[in-house]
């Protein structure tokens, strides 16, 4: 008697199991799927607010390069004094602050990217004190002159940065 109760009680509870189960799934997943729907449709907004922004930062990242290219650099900015290191600290002084009012884009770059502009920041300074060291360099102008001159014998570092940032902007446009 126990045991046809059993079995009468087991074909009744059996299939609201199944059922059951497969409805969990069933929900589960498609909760799964709108969730994922959702965080989808979130990113694509978010990327489509942040790329102009982003784009923006590259923007401001290349002229900051430009601005600090030797060759542009020693055309805004003109010696006060004929003293070379005068000038080289002024040089300097004109590289930092761009580099400060610039300093918050990196939140939009990677970090090689990063990393490449600092470098050429760092390369482009120590070529003038280097540049302004030299025994045969006497005056400002002639420290004009001995920098420009070393532009055209090799690739300027402002340069490969910005080749670097360009390739950079392709990969995510």
């Amino acid at each position: 008697m126990y045991t046809d109760k059993i079995i009468e009680l087991a074909f009744y509870t059996l299939p609201a199991l199944i059922t059951g189960g497969v409805a969990y799934f069933l929900f589960n997943s498609h909760f799964n799927d709108q969730q994922n729907t959702r965080r989808w449709l979130v990113q694509k907004e978010n990327q489509k607010l942040g790329l102009p922004m982003r784009l923006q930062a590259y923007e401001r990242l290349v002229l900051f390069l430009e601005r600090i290219s030797p060759n542009k650099l020693l055309i805004r900015v003109v010696p006060l004094s004929e003293d070379k290191m005068d000038y080289v600290n002024l040089l300097i002084h004109h590289i930092d602050q761009e580099f400060e009012h610039n300093l918050t884009q990196q939140i939009y770059v990677s970090d090689e990217g990063w990393m490449m502009i600092i470098t050429a920041k760092n390369t482009v300074i120590q070529n003038l004190r280097k540049t302004a060291i030299g025994t045969d360099v006497n005056n400002a102008d002639e420290l004009r002159q001995r920098i420009l001159s070393n532009q055209f014998e090799v690739e300027s570092s402002a340069n490969i940065a910005i080749s670097y940032l360009k390739t950079e902007v392709t990969t995510f446009l």
